[in-house]
């Protein structure tokens, strides 16, 4: 083939830059969608708890904003927690420090729920509650429980007007810190669950106290139903 000479060269040269230049946009623009979509919702990270403080409490500095929910029920914020041993305990709505912190009731007896999170009645998404293991001060709180906690015991969770049985599924500990790598913990994603937090062992008093989490989840049992107490 013979090759193009004066303006039928000049005039493909100009072709081929712009193909060149439309390509290299092309790229940038690629390159920066795959970029928001790796960074999109930031993670919860853990920050150091004094002793006795949960870590769980590590919700967030930038959590996704809590999807739009429909259910059978108007979901309802939960009141207490039923523990397998039939403990009850008050549960009060918490929400973040400025440090992203969940800030978790002092009072090793009441547990908070993370009022970002979902309800019962909720169809999908993660009930976060917390609480404290212990306190210098009061000692084992009943969430000590959960550390030793088997799949299959029930847990039940109630509300103004409902009632929300879960079946235990899992006990896992995880070591302290970020937790990006676990956003089922948190997430309103997924299908509707319970999740508990408390802290675990080891303790050691020269790295902050407790150095693990035992994070408890509970699958709900059929729909919630009308409370009768």
């Amino acid at each position: 083939m013979n090759e193009p000479t004066g303006r039928h060269a000049a005039r493909q040269g100009r072709i081929v830059r712009r193909l060149a230049v439309g390509l290299a946009v092309a790229t940038v623009v690629a390159v920066l969608v795959a970029l928001m979509v790796v960074r999109g919702g930031a993670a919860p990270t853990a920050g150091g708890a004094p002793v006795g403080e949960p870590a769980p409490e590590t919700v967030t500095r930038g959590l996704a904003a809590t999807a739009p929910r429909t259910g059978s029920v108007a979901p309802e914020s939960p009141q207490r927690t039923v523990l397998p041993s039939g403990t009850v305990v008050p549960v009060v709505a918490v929400s973040t420090t400025r440090d992203g912190i969940l800030d978790v009731p002092s009072d090793v007896d009441v547990a908070g729920w993370w009022r970002g999170g979902s309800r019962i009645g909720d169809p999908f998404g993660s009930v976060l509650v917390s609480a404290h293991v212990d306190s210098e001060r009061e000692g084992l709180g009943p969430y000590a429980e959960l550390l030793g906690v088997r799949p299959g015991q029930k847990v039940v969770l109630t509300s103004d007007t409902l009632r929300q049985e879960y079946v235990v599924s899992s006990l896992r500990l995880l070591d302290k810190g970020p937790l990006s790598d676990h956003p089922w913990v948190y997430s309103p994603a997924g299908a509707h669950r319970l999740v508990m937090v408390t802290c675990a062992g080891p303790f050691d008093p020269s790295r902050g106290g407790y150095q693990s989490l035992a994070v408890v989840t509970a699958t709900a049992v059929g729909e919630p139903t009308p409370r009768s107490e």
